[in-house]
């Protein structure tokens, strides 16, 4: 039976954790955190990451943790609608509505999923390393048992003494071999780092970002809105329970260290209804406050053995709402791949062939699309309202048919080569749609 090594508990390695273990491959998933969760704020996922955890067998269960906005679009500072989309339209079009779901709460159903005993929180990549045909990641982990019980391949554990902020604190070294190692361990990405020491850093988009989630608000019924301002922009969107998500972003340099909650009010408390509502019904202590980095394009997404998917591979801005969403669908496809084809090398080709052009092109829309919503010279701001005034919903919908029309591949076939097209975006990702920060 073959054997992976997921590095990374986030969305995109627990997904590609199911997708293995679903297919018959054990599966070892190792996480730096002390527990598998996540502190992130509100999610969207868009049709296209709804189908990928459909291939999952998830779908439903995240439909029932999750809120349907009725309709959503683009807002000007006067209050003014540039552009609106009916979320039905969304559903009959692609088959699923937009839905809006807690991180945290996307994360527990993943990790319940999953045996426990495939799961190693505390667990921090030290080396990754190609050995043969196959691949050695050798790891702190705080849980390592030292006869190696338990362990995917093979295990070994060493005791060792590092120095842990002034006390001597004991850890286990512990590594494990197997075939392939998945690097889902995000936009500061170990193994990225050490497979591909040619790539650039990430590198700044030139913003930053705010999420929060509210109390509940009651009677404000599930209309969502993204407000564009000059080199600002503020949005919400309806979760379950009467709660909002709340997401914004600004032009400002990296590392600013004012206190999370009063830069937002500082910035948008000013702004028309009922941004002020909502940012009175977020808890002062709940602000989660990031700069935004984008990765540059990887020349590739495999070396050897070892494949990289979601923000290690290609990170993006938050604008177009696609980083969870082409997580969800590298892990689907990643499985398929290596279903249809027992020759890991072909296979990993294939995944790279198919993943690479379709996300490089998203991350390219998702930038502009930022940058669009960020404008902060006046003139420009004003033609791009006009612009969004201009374009009929039905084709503004339409042009996100690339992006929303996403199908797991089929794992059967087997007899062509990837073309870079396939489940891509054939216009290179040029058109505009609907934005979110979600």
């Amino acid at each position: 039976m073959p054997a992976a090594v997921v590095v990374g508990g986030g969305i995109g390695g627990l997904a590609a954790a199911i997708a293995l273990h679903r297919i018959g491959w054990r599966v070892t998933v190792l996480e730096r955190a002390a527990e598998f969760g996540e502190i992130g704020a509100g999610l969207a996922l868009w049709p296209n990451a709804t189908r990928a955890l459909a291939a999952l067998g998830l779908a439903e269960r995240v439909r029932a943790i999750a809120g349907v906005e009725t309709v959503g679009g683009v807002r000007d500072l006067a209050g003014r609608w540039l552009s609106r989309t009916d979320n039905a339209d969304v559903a009959r079009r692609h088959g699923w509505p937009l839905l809006m779901v807690h991180r945290a709460e996307l994360v527990r159903v993943l990790v319940s999923a999953l045996p426990a005993d495939l799961l190693r929180p505390g667990s921090e990549v030290r080396a990754v390393r190609a050995d043969g045909d196959g691949v050695v990641v050798e790891y702190w982990d705080a849980r390592a048992r030292e006869d190696g019980e338990g362990a995917l391949v093979e295990h070994g554990a060493g005791r060792v003494r590092a120095d842990g902020g002034g006390a001597l604190v004991e850890r286990r070294g512990g590594w494990v071999r197997a075939d392939l190692v998945v690097g889902a361990d995000g936009i500061r990405s170990q193994v990225r780092g050490q497979g591909w020491p040619e790539a650039r850093a990430p590198r700044s988009a030139g913003c930053t970002a705010w999420r929060a989630v509210t109390e509940p608000l009651g009677g404000r019924g599930a209309e969502g809105a993204l407000f564009w301002g000059r080199g600002e922009r503020f949005g919400f969107a309806a979760l379950p329970g009467g709660r909002f998500y709340c997401f914004a972003a600004a032009r400002a340099p990296e590392g600013g260290e004012e206190d999370a909650y009063a830069g937002l009010v500082r910035r948008f408390g000013g702004w028309p209804d009922p941004v002020p509502e909502m940012l009175a019904a977020v808890p002062e202590d709940a602000v989660l406050r990031h700069d935004v980095y984008a990765m540059p394009p990887l020349a590739t997404y495999v070396r050897g053995r070892v494949a990289l998917l979601g923000d290690a591979a290609h990170a993006m801005d938050p604008a177009l709402g696609q980083g969870a969403g082409t997580a969800l669908e590298d892990a689907v496809t990643l499985a398929a791949c290596l279903r249809s084809d027992r020759d890991v090398d072909v296979a990993l080709a294939r995944y790279n062939g198919v993943r690479r052009p379709r996300t490089q092109a998203i991350a390219r829309r998702s930038a502009r699309l930022g940058a669009a919503s960020l404008m902060s010279w006046g003139p420009g701001a004003w033609s791009r309202n006009l612009a969004a005034r201009l374009v009929p919903p039905g084709l503004l919908l339409r042009s996100m048919d690339p992006v929303l029309g996403w199908t797991p591949p089929e794992p059967a076939e087997r007899d062509a080569d990837p073309a870079p097209e396939l489940n891509g975006m054939p216009d290179g990702g040029r058109g505009g749609g609907p934005g979110s920060d979600a």
